[in-house]
């Protein structure tokens, strides 16, 4: 790595002027840290993860299914409230038990969310100490499933209580009995409803050193310290590009609660990046071609600057790559 060119990011960093309220700056290379910056945060201080929460979400459901818990992403997501009497369930139609868990996974759900400001569902739904499933379950069609994509953390939220339903564990106790265990995190905080419901779309906080361990999983293809956590083929599935974007910038596509992002330009492999995004600029990037993980932490106040990460991953940390 051009250590120069990483120490002038991290002085820009610390500067506050062209990339403002970022909190740390983490480069993990063939299993060494690299890089490891903290503006005006402390390194055992537990971050708000945001979005990012998602990808760990993600992993448990490919947990469950290795565990035999989930039967596989085409089972139907009305198949995981067997107690739940259909005339309970508003706005009932064909489309809506046609919903799959892959539909979830993929933001292809067709159901009538979105997160557009004060108002929405989405904000209606974290106002609510109670009945998070029954929200999103009563919420109206909007398409077809798995015909149009629409960023919607609440089908992230939905899988909180499926894992709960098959599992007998809310989200955050079969984490920490499978996935945390097995990757040595000790210290961490999942915000909750009345419920016991972990907010699974965005409530996960996590230390910087201990976030990265996710991407590290990920590039080590489910494999930690020798043992499988996740299956391999579920890395595989996650990070391919299911639904595929035209004008997103560097982002191409999505997996399963993983974001796709164009490779790097002056590569050789020609592989994709793969990564999860967070408000406020909460940021694992996964970059197979270069074994590289890089974790970002942030407040931003703005989508300019939430954004400016994926920036300068492409103009300063993919070129300090020796090739």
């Amino acid at each position: 790595m051009d250590r120069a060119k990483l120490q002038e990011l991290a002085d820009l960093i610390r500067a506050g002027e062209k990339y403002p309220r970022l909190h740390c700056l983490l480069i993990i290379r063939h299993g060494k840290l690299v890089l490891e910056e903290y503006f005006n945060w402390q390194p055992e201080r537990l971050h708000t993860l945001q979005s990012v929460s998602k990808s760990f979400t993600s992993a448990l459901v490919g947990i469950a299914i290795m565990q035999g818990e989930f039967k596989g992403v085409h089972e139907k997501m009305l198949d995981f409230f067997p107690e739940k009497d259909p005339a309970d369930i508003e706005n009932l139609d064909s489309r809506k038990e046609a919903i799959t868990l892959e539909d979830l996974l993929t933001m292809r759900s067709g159901t009538d969310y979105n997160e557009s400001g004060p108002g929405s569902p989405h904000f209606q739904l974290n106002a609510l100490r109670t009945g998070w499933d029954a929200f999103y379950l009563n919420r109206p069609m909007r398409t077809d499933p798995g015909t149009s994509f629409l960023y919607d953390s609440g089908a992230v939220i939905i899988t909180s209580s499926m894992l709960k339903n098959r599992t007998g564990k809310h989200a955050h106790k079969f984490a920490e009995d499978t996935l945390f265990k097995s990757l040595g995190i000790t210290r961490k905080f999942w915000m909750a409803n009345e419920e016991g419901h972990p907010h699974t779309g965005g409530g996960l906080n996590l230390a910087a050193l201990d976030t990265a361990k996710l991407g590290q999983l990920y590039l080590n293809r489910g494999q930690w310290e020798g043992i499988e956590v996740v299956p391999e083929a579920w890395i595989s599935e996650s990070t391919k590009r299911h639904v595929h974007f035209q004008s997103r910038g560097h982002a191409k596509g999505y997996g399963y609660w993983w974001w796709i992002l164009e490779p790097d330009p002056d590569g050789r492999g020609g592989e994709d990046i793969y990564a999860t995004m967070g408000f406020k600029a909460q940021y694992i990037f996964v970059i197979p071609e270069h074994d590289m993980v890089v974790v970002v932490n942030g407040d931003t106040r703005n989508r300019t600057d939430q954004q400016k990460p994926i920036e300068f991953l492409y103009t300063h940390i993919l070129p300090s790559v020796e090739r």
